[in-house]
């Protein structure tokens, strides 16, 4: 007995003994170290779901006259309408979408029996984002959403997109004025507007992107006028004058610093003329191309009214170019003056032989484009 318990003790010695020897738990007290990255690599880049660095701004637009009516001797009273959608995009290096704002005006001249305008034509059009909730899209919406609220989920799914992405964008059909709703997963709960003119805008704007080297955000600025539209009457020689409904809407996509200087500026008018007969039919073709500014070029034909021989868009040239490396307070505090040609015409030395037209309304876009910065 006494043996067996002299080797139960040996045992227990040796079995202690080779404990104390082993290694202690690596895991638990010296776990291992996290991984890192390679020196080389770019910890910064960002993941095409948030978007990359902006290194290209774009603004692209379209316009239709199509919701325009006649006026059919009854009930239906003529209206003018202009739909001018535009988009300012800041692309990154890839092409991707790295900011986007969208927004519409729809610019209304109604007219009434006798075909006098029916509207205060001085008041200021707002845009829909401008309107926000005033819109008054929700009580009709699936969804219950403004289209401020729509289109921020929208311009959301866009970022990290290239504009091949985006115009592949699956789409369904509601009825005939409903013929692109998205149709993925991802926006069926929150976007149930038609968006083929949207996405329109944005294809455009990659096609004009101009270098924006530097860019931290991107905005949108617009303004919108019926001023200039006319009703039926006479004018100071007695001759007939036929109703037009003209909307000027003014549009300036920005890319500024982290220093919110400007980088890149592009801003651009769709002044936009609907004619009528004197029964109050339209006579513009709604089919036709409408284009803007900048886009006319010599077919703008101020060259030659222009005291210093510019077309419009050479002379935006100019402004655009001088507006780099300012701030939007530098910019929208420009001294102006007024002339023969009317107000808001810069005055000082670097813009007075480039710049002749007036810029007040471009300097109320810009300032509103650096206040909608994303």
């Amino acid at each position: 007995m006494k043996k067996i318990v002299s080797l139960i003790l040996v045992l227990t010695l040796i079995m202690t003994a080779l404990v104390g020897c082993s290694k202690p738990d690596e895991t638990k007290d010296n776990p291992e170290p996290p991984v890192t990255q390679p020196e080389d690599q770019d910890n910064d880049q960002d993941s095409s779901a948030e978007g990359g660095k902006i290194a290209k701004l774009g603004l692209g637009q379209n316009i239709s006259i199509a919701s325009s009516k006649d006026a059919d001797g009854n009930d239906v009273l003529a209206l003018g309408q202009a739909d001018v959608t535009m988009a300012a995009v800041g692309f990154d290096a890839d092409g991707k979408v790295a900011s986007v704002s969208i927004d519409v005006v729809q610019a209304k001249t109604p007219y009434d029996k006798d075909l006098k305008i029916s509207a205060d034509i001085d008041a200021p059009v707002k845009s829909k984002k401008e309107l926000g909730p005033d819109y008054n899209m929700k009580p009709a919406s699936a969804i219950g959403k403004e289209w401020f609220e729509q289109m921020d989920a929208f311009e959301e799914w866009m970022i990290g997109k290239s504009v091949d992405e985006i115009k592949n964008l699956k789409v369904t059909q509601k009825d005939e004025h409903h013929t692109h709703i998205p149709d993925v997963p991802e926006l069926t709960s929150s976007v149930t507007m038609t968006v083929q003119d949207y996405i329109a805008a944005v294809a455009e704007a990659w096609d004009n992107a101009v270098d924006a080297t530097g860019a931290e955000k991107v905005g949108l600025g617009v303004s919108s006028s019926i001023a200039s539209s006319k009703e039926l009457g006479t004018d100071k020689d007695g001759k007939e004058v036929l109703p037009v409904a003209q909307s000027d809407t003014n549009m300036a996509a920005m890319a500024f610093d982290k220093d919110g200087k400007v980088v890149a500026a592009i801003v651009d008018t769709a002044q936009v003329k609907i004619n009528f007969d004197k029964e109050g039919k339209v006579t513009s073709d709604a089919a036709a191309e409408y284009k803007t500014k900048h886009e006319l070029k010599e077919d703008y034909n101020m060259k030659n009214a222009s005291p210093i021989k510019k077309e419009w868009y050479e002379q935006m040239n100019a402004f655009q170019e001088w507006m780099i490396g300012k701030t939007a307070d530098e910019i929208t505090g420009l001294k102006v003056k007024e002339n023969d040609h009317g107000p808001g015409i810069p005055d000082v030395p670097e813009l007075t032989s480039s710049v002749t037209i007036s810029v007040s309304s471009y300097l109320d876009v810009v300032g509103k484009a650096a206040a909608n910065a994303k």
